[in-house]
């Protein structure tokens, strides 16, 4: 059977159901991730439904396909709910698209599917995700051909579009991500109570431990020489909100909360001696040399081959000496 597309344009149609571009900002993509986007302006990625073949059996990934080995996985109860909500959705389907009436109970259910069993090459080969750097929208409640896509995008039957914005964040591969806005606001609002937990952290330095919050910056911040003693606090809380926002080393603003919060748990005199490895590494009083060891410039002691190795090697007390000489050193530099 021949079926024609005719679907509607974003302009009318329901915005709580959309395709988005995703993209990491820890990911480099040519740069694009600097300017929040997943592509060129104006290029547009379009993608069918992915169709499986197995010892000449072509099957489409639909979400549809009450006999897929997901739905075989499934509990014998959630088996049923499952099936009965598949043949739900095929039998309305079939009726908007081919005026074609099937019961649901009906036992030879399937033999009387015209359009959207999942073997069907001359129709599924048509059904395809067209999607650039603005939202698609789907409308499944008015527009059987959203519906069709929908169903294939739960079911990873389009290999860049993740069916929820946390798969795209656990699985890179994705460039798309599909927001159903209840689930999405759900995720936004984990970031956004994380990020309030550390900007509530950041007011309570702000007003209570100056020193903590000099040390959290410099530890934090790229140019960590940059703030001593001098520095004015304001000035520190304006780096630090400006890093939580997800504008300073880390991108992501999730990532930038949780490492702030994470920093300010830190017992400060262990802060301050990683403040203090990474100023004197940044001075080159600790030196890397070419067999990749860090070593103490004026002793040429050999110490670590990483920064965390040389803090824990100032801890010993055996290198108390040269702990005494950095700490004169450091002193020095944040005094200026």
């Amino acid at each position: 059977m021949s079926i024609t597309f005719t679907e509607k344009t974003n302009a009318v149609k329901d915005d709580s159901v959309s395709i988005r571009p995703y993209f990491n900002p820890d990911i480099e993509n040519m740069g694009l991730e600097k300017y929040d986007m997943a592509l060129h302006e104006g290029v547009k990625h379009t993608e069918t439904v992915t169709c499986l073949e197995k010892n000449g059996i072509r099957r489409y990934v639909t979400g549809l396909n009450e006999f897929s080995p997901d739905i075989k996985r499934l509990s014998p109860t959630e088996k049923k709910e499952k099936i009965k909500e598949i043949r739900e959705i095929v039998s309305q389907l079939e009726k908007e698209l081919a005026t074609n009436i099937i019961d649901v109970k009906d036992p030879e259910f399937w033999s009387k599917v015209k359009v959207v069993r999942p073997d069907n090459d001359d129709f599924w080969e048509k059904v395809n995700v067209s999607i650039g750097n603005s939202p698609v929208y789907l409308d499944p409640k008015a527009d059987p051909y959203d519906l069709l896509k929908l169903c294939a995008i739960r079911a990873g039957g389009f290999s860049l579009v993740a069916p929820s914005l946390e798969a795209a964040k656990l699985n890179g591969r994705y460039k798309f991500y599909l927001d159903e806005r209840k689930e999405t606001i759900q995720e936004r609002t984990k970031v956004s109570k994380i990020r309030n937990k550390s900007l509530g952290i950041l007011s309570d330095l702000y007003d209570t431990d100056k020193t903590k919050l000099l040390h959290i910056t410099k530890l934090l911040d790229f140019n960590s020489t940059q703030y001593t003693e001098s520095t004015p606090i304001d000035v520190l809380y304006e780096v630090m909100d400006s890093y939580i926002n997800g504008n300073g080393s880390e991108k992501n603003k999730a990532k930038a909360a949780k490492t702030f919060i994470k920093s300010s748990k830190i017992i400060t005199k262990d802060l301050i001696l990683q403040v203090m490895v990474k100023d004197l590494l940044a001075t080159n009083s600790f030196t890397t040399k070419s067999d990749g060891y860090i070593y103490h410039k004026d002793t040429n002691a050999k110490v670590s081959t990483t920064k965390e190795g040389v803090v824990e090697y100032l801890k010993n007390p055996k290198n108390d000496e040269i702990l005494k000489s950095t700490k004169e050193e450091f002193d020095y530099l944040m005094s200026m």
